[in-house]
C-alpha cells in the first residue's frame, strides 16, 4: 500500500462527512463575498445620495445577518472536518498499536523506543493536522481564490483584476518549491525527535545506575548533545517557515499597491465607482487569507505527507514469526516436547545459537537446563515459544511440529516466567490474573501462596489492590519474580518454563517453591532454566549447555560423577557457598 492509498483508506470512512464540510464551506466563502460589495454598494449610495438612512440600516442589519449565518456555518464545517481528523487519528493509533503487537520481537530489537514514541505521537499529529486544518486551509484557499477573482472580474473590471494578480504566480512557484524542502526537514526534524525521546526513555529507566555510578553529569552533557541537534532542525524547518509566509505576505502587499494604484487611476477616468473601488480592495484584502493559507497549508501537508511515508512503513512491515499457509491449532496438549536436530541461527546477525539439539521430554517430566551466559539456553526457549522461528521439523509438541500449528495456540499451553520479570503499573492482583479469565480472588491467593509471595502481599497496606508501579519497581527483584511465577501458575497450562526465575530469591524461598512447584505441577511438564545447582538438583533430567550445543545429559548424581561442566559448576558453587556462610 503507497502513501495515497494509505490515506484514502482512511479518508474515504468519513467521505460524507469531508463532502458536506467542503460544501458548507463553500457556501461560507460564497456569503463572504457580499460583504465588499455591500460596503461598495453604501459607499456609492453616500456618495450619490441614492440611499438613505433606511436603506443604510437594511444593509447593515444584512451584514450582520450574514456575519451570522457564516459563524454557524463555520461550526458546521469544523465539526465535519475536525471532528473526522481526529476520528483518523483514532483509527490510525489503534492500526499502529495492532501492528505492533502482531510483530515478533526482531522488529522491536531493531527498533528504539524513543523513535516508537514519535509515530505514536508527533507523526500521527502531523496527519491530523494535514486531514483536518490541512485540509481546510487548502480548500478554502482554492475556494476563495476562484470565487474572488471572478467576483473582481467579472463584477468590478477584468482588466484591472488581470493588473492586480500578477503577483500571485509567484505565490503559487514559491509554496510549491518551499514545500519539497519542507517535506524533507520535516522527516529529519521527526528522526531527531525519537532520538530525544529514547534519550529521554533511556534515562528514566536507567536513572537508578546513572545515580549509582555518579554520571548524572556526563548524561546530561549526552542528552545536550542530542537536544541541541533537534532543536537545530526544529530551528531549520521554523526558519523555512518563517521565509515562506512573509514572502506570501510581500506578494499579497504587492497586489494591494497594484490595485490602490491602477484602481485609483480608473476610478478618476471613472471606468469604475468610488463603491466598486472601495469593494475591489477589500477584495484584494479578502485574497491575503487564501495565499496565507496556501502558505500554510503546503507546510502543513509537507509534513503531513512525510509522516504518511514512516506510518506506512511501519504498517507494511510483516511479521517474521506468523501462522504458516495451512496451520491448525494445538489441541488437548499433553506436553511431550521433542528437539530433533535443532539447529538454529540468529536472522539478524546470522550468529549460531544452536547446534544439533536433542532432546526427549516425556509428559509430567521435569527438565532442567543449565549453562553459562550466552551459551544458548534462553534461546531453546524462544524458539519453544515461537518467538523466532525454528526450522521446520525440528521441534515437536505431542508429535505435532510446532512451525505447522498456529503461534497462539503454542504460547497458549505454555505458561512462562521470562528472565525480567515484566510487571504491569497496575494492581498486584491484576498482574497475577494477568492472561486468564474470570478468576477469582481466592484463585489468585491461592496462586500466590504456592509462589510464597502471600505473605509480602497481605504486608501491604492495600494489600492484592497494591499497584506496583511502573515495572514493579515498587517491589524488590524477589517479589516481582515471586508475582511472576504466580502469573505462570494461575494458566495451569501443560507445560511451565521458568526462565532463571528464581535467582533474586535465597535458597530457602527457593526451595519452599520448588517443592510447592513439584505438588501442584505433578504431571505436567516443567523447564527450569538455572545458574544455581540448587534449582536443578530435583529435576528428574539436567542438561548442560555450552556454546550452542548438549554437552552434558543425565541427572545430578550422574552429571557429578561425569567430572565435567556441571560437576565444575557444583564445587565453585559449593565452595561460594562456605565463603559466603564463613
Amino acid at each position: 500500500m503507497n502513501q495515497k492509498e494509505l490515506l484514502k483508506r482512511y479518508v474515504m470512512k468519513y467521505k460524507w462527512f469531508y463532502i458536506f464540510g467542503v460544501l458548507i464551506l463553500l457556501l461560507v466563502d460564497y456569503m463572504q463575498l457580499f460583504i465588499p460589495k455591500i460596503i461598495g454598494m453604501v459607499t456609492d449610495g453616500i456618495k450619490d445620495g441614492s440611499m438613505a438612512s433606511e436603506g443604510i440600516i437594511t444593509m447593515v442589519m444584512t451584514l450582520i445577518g450574514v456575519t451570522l449565518v457564516m459563524a454557524l456555518s463555520r461550526i458546521g464545517w469544523r465539526y465535519c472536518i475536525i471532528g473526522s481528523s481526529k476520528k483518523i487519528e483514532r483509527d490510525l493509533r489503534a492500526d499502529l498499536f495492532e501492528k505492533w503487537v502482531e510483530l515478533d520481537a526482531q522488529y522491536f530489537n531493531a527498533h528504539k523506543t524513543g523513535n516508537l514514541m514519535a509515530y505514536a505521537t508527533n507523526d500521527l499529529n502531523a496527519i491530523r493536522m494535514m486531514v483536518g486544518p490541512g485540509v481546510i486551509t487548502i480548500f478554502d484557499a482554492v475556494i476563495m481564490t476562484f470565487l474572488v477573482i471572478g467576483q473582481m472580474a467579472f463584477d468590478i473590471n477584468l482588466q484591472l483584476t488581470l493588473v492586480a494578480i500578477i503577483p500571485m504566480p509567484f505565490i503559487a512557484w514559491g509554496s510549491y518549491y518551499f514545500g519539497k524542502i519542507i517535506k524533507r526537514r520535516f522527516k529529519i526534524k521527526q528522526e531527531a525527535f525519537a532520538l530525544l525521546s529514547d534519550k529521554v526513555q533511556e534515562a528514566f529507566s536507567g536513572i537508578k545506575v546513572i545515580k549509582s555510578f555518579v554520571q548524572e553529569y556526563y548524561d546530561l552533557k549526552g542528552f545536550d548533545v542530542i537536544a541541541e541537534d533537534n532543536y537545530d532542525k526544529n530551528l531549520k524547518l521554523a526558519k523555512l517557515s518563517a521565509v515562506l509566509n512573509p514572502l506570501v505576505i510581500f506578494l499579497v502587499g504587492t497586489s494591494l499597491l497594484i490595485s490602490i494604484g491602477y484602481g485609483g487611476y480608473l476610478t478618476m477616468v471613472n471606468e469604475i465607482t468610488i463603491g466598486e473601488f472601495v469593494a475591489f480592495n477589500q477584495y484584494i484584502l479578502m485574497l491575503s487569507w487564501p495565499m496565507q493559507a496556501i502558505a500554510m497549508g503546503i507546510n502543513t501537508f509537507a509534513q503531513g505527507s512525510a509522516s504518511v511515508k514512516r506510518i506506512d512503513e511501519v504498517l507494511q512491515v510483516q511479521a517474521v514469526v506468523q501462522d504458516e499457509e495451512g496451520a491448525k491449532a494445538l489441541e488437548q496438549v499433553e506436553g511431550n516436547i521433542k528437539l530433533s536436530h535443532l539447529n538454529f541461527n540468529f536472522p539478524d546477525n546470522n550468529q549460531q545459537g544452536l547446534i544439533d539439539v536433542n532432546l526427549d521430554i516425556k509428559k509430567g517430566e521435569t527438565l532442567a537446563i543449565l549453562g553459562r551466559t550466552g551459551s544458548g539456553k534462553s534461546t531453546l526457549v524462544n524458539l519453544l515459544l515461537r518467538i523466532y522461528n525454528a526450522p521446520e521439523g525440528s521441534i515437536y509438541i505431542d508429535g505435532k511440529d510446532i512451525m505447522k500449528a498456529t503461534v497462539q495456540s503454542v504460547r497458549e499451553h505454555i505458561a512462562y516466567v521470562p528472565q525480567d520479570n515484566f510487571l504491569f503499573s497496575d494492581t498486584i492482583a491484576s498482574n497475577i490474573a494477568f492472561g486468564a479469565d474470570h478468576l477469582t480472588k481466592e484463585q489468585i491467593e491461592e496462586a500466590a501462596r504456592k509462589a510464597d509471595v502471600h505473605r509480602n502481599i497481605m504486608d501491604f497496606p492495600e494489600k492484592y489492590d497494591t499497584v506496583v508501579g511502573e515495572r514493579g519497581t515498587t517491589l524488590s527483584g524477589g517479589q516481582k519474580q515471586r508475582v511472576s511465577i504466580a502469573r505462570a501458575l494461575i494458566l495451569d497450562a501443560p507445560i511451565l518454563i521458568l526462565d532463571d526465575s528464581l535467582s533474586a530469591v535465597d535458597t530457602k524461598t527457593e526451595e519452599l517453591i520448588l517443592e510447592n512447584l513439584k505438588e501442584v505441577r505433578e504431571g505436567k511438564t516443567n523447564i527450569i532454566i538455572a545458574h544455581r545447582i540448587s534449582t536443578v538438583r530435583h529435576a528428574d533430567r539436567i542438561v548442560v549447555l555450552e556454546e550452542g550445543r548438549v554437552a552434558e545429559y543425565g541427572n545430578h548424581e550422574s552429571l557429578l560423577e561425569m567430572q565435567g561442566i556441571y560437576a565444575d559448576m557444583y564445587e565453585k558453587q559449593q565452595l561460594e557457598e562456605e565463603l559466603s556462610e564463613a
